[in-house]
Protein backbone atom coordinates (compact mmCIF):
# COMPACT_ATOMS: atom_id res chain seq x y z
CA UNK A 1 0.00 0.00 0.00
CA UNK A 2 1.33 3.39 -0.76
CA UNK A 3 2.59 5.74 2.18
CA UNK A 4 2.91 9.32 2.42
CA UNK A 5 5.11 11.36 4.21
CA UNK A 6 5.44 15.17 5.01
CA UNK A 7 8.54 17.34 7.06
CA UNK A 8 8.08 20.47 7.91
CA UNK A 9 11.73 21.96 9.04
CA UNK A 10 11.10 25.01 10.81
CA UNK A 11 13.73 27.76 9.90
CA UNK A 12 14.21 25.73 6.83
CA UNK A 13 15.69 27.31 3.50
CA UNK A 14 15.30 27.06 0.06
CA UNK A 15 19.02 26.75 0.09
CA UNK A 16 18.81 24.00 2.58
CA UNK A 17 16.24 22.10 0.90
CA UNK A 18 18.48 22.09 -2.56
CA UNK A 19 21.78 21.11 -0.61
CA UNK A 20 19.96 18.37 1.60
CA UNK A 21 18.42 16.85 -1.96
CA UNK A 22 21.48 17.11 -4.00
CA UNK A 23 23.14 14.52 -1.75
CA UNK A 24 20.02 12.32 -0.83
CA UNK A 25 18.23 12.18 -4.36
CA UNK A 26 19.69 10.64 -7.39
CA UNK A 27 20.35 13.42 -10.21
CA UNK A 28 18.00 11.61 -12.82
CA UNK A 29 15.02 11.95 -10.66
CA UNK A 30 13.46 10.09 -7.11
CA UNK A 31 14.94 7.29 -5.08
CA UNK A 32 13.68 4.37 -5.38
CA UNK A 33 10.10 3.90 -4.12
CA UNK A 34 9.19 7.48 -4.19
CA UNK A 35 6.26 8.04 -6.88
CA UNK A 36 5.95 11.98 -5.44
CA UNK A 37 8.07 14.62 -4.39
CA UNK A 38 6.29 18.03 -4.05
CA UNK A 39 8.24 20.72 -1.35
CA UNK A 40 7.83 24.31 -1.29
CA UNK A 41 8.64 27.37 1.55
CA UNK A 42 5.62 28.13 3.92
CA UNK A 43 5.36 30.34 6.98
CA UNK A 44 8.46 29.45 9.22
CA UNK A 45 10.05 27.04 7.23
CA UNK A 46 10.31 24.49 4.25
CA UNK A 47 7.42 21.86 4.07
CA UNK A 48 8.22 18.88 1.65
CA UNK A 49 5.07 15.74 0.87
CA UNK A 50 6.63 12.38 -0.54
CA UNK A 51 4.69 9.20 -1.53
CA UNK A 52 6.22 6.41 -1.62
CA UNK A 53 5.52 3.16 -2.98
CA UNK A 54 5.24 1.47 0.76
CA UNK A 55 6.34 2.04 4.16
CA UNK A 56 8.91 -0.35 3.90
CA UNK A 57 10.81 1.49 0.97
CA UNK A 58 10.13 5.13 3.12
CA UNK A 59 12.23 3.50 6.05
CA UNK A 60 15.08 1.74 3.66
CA UNK A 61 15.72 5.41 2.35
CA UNK A 62 15.19 7.21 5.77
CA UNK A 63 17.80 4.88 7.63
CA UNK A 64 19.86 3.69 5.04
CA UNK A 65 20.30 7.43 2.95
CA UNK A 66 18.61 10.32 4.73
CA UNK A 67 20.20 10.11 8.29
CA UNK A 68 23.08 8.54 6.70
CA UNK A 69 23.80 11.35 5.25
CA UNK A 70 22.99 13.86 8.21
CA UNK A 71 24.22 16.57 8.85
CA UNK A 72 24.42 17.66 5.14
CA UNK A 73 26.63 20.96 4.67
CA UNK A 74 24.30 23.33 3.83
CA UNK A 75 21.49 21.31 4.69
CA UNK A 76 18.99 21.19 6.73
CA UNK A 77 19.39 21.14 10.70
CA UNK A 78 17.68 19.32 13.87
CA UNK A 79 14.80 17.31 12.81
CA UNK A 80 11.92 17.95 11.13
CA UNK A 81 8.39 18.10 12.32
CA UNK A 82 7.25 14.48 10.00
CA UNK A 83 4.00 13.28 9.70
CA UNK A 84 2.89 9.86 8.17
CA UNK A 85 -0.24 7.70 6.51
CA UNK A 86 -1.02 4.63 4.11
CA UNK A 87 -2.45 6.32 1.56
CA UNK A 88 -6.23 5.66 1.32
CA UNK A 89 -6.94 7.90 -1.83
CA UNK A 90 -4.45 9.40 -4.95
CA UNK A 91 -5.84 11.32 -7.46
CA UNK A 92 -3.87 12.71 -10.43
CA UNK A 93 -4.62 14.59 -13.12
Amino acid sequence: MAYMTTHFWPGGTQEQYQATVAVVHPPAGLPEGQTYHVAGPTEGGILITAVWDSKEQYETFLNEKLLGSMPIDGGFEGQPEQRSAEVTNLISG
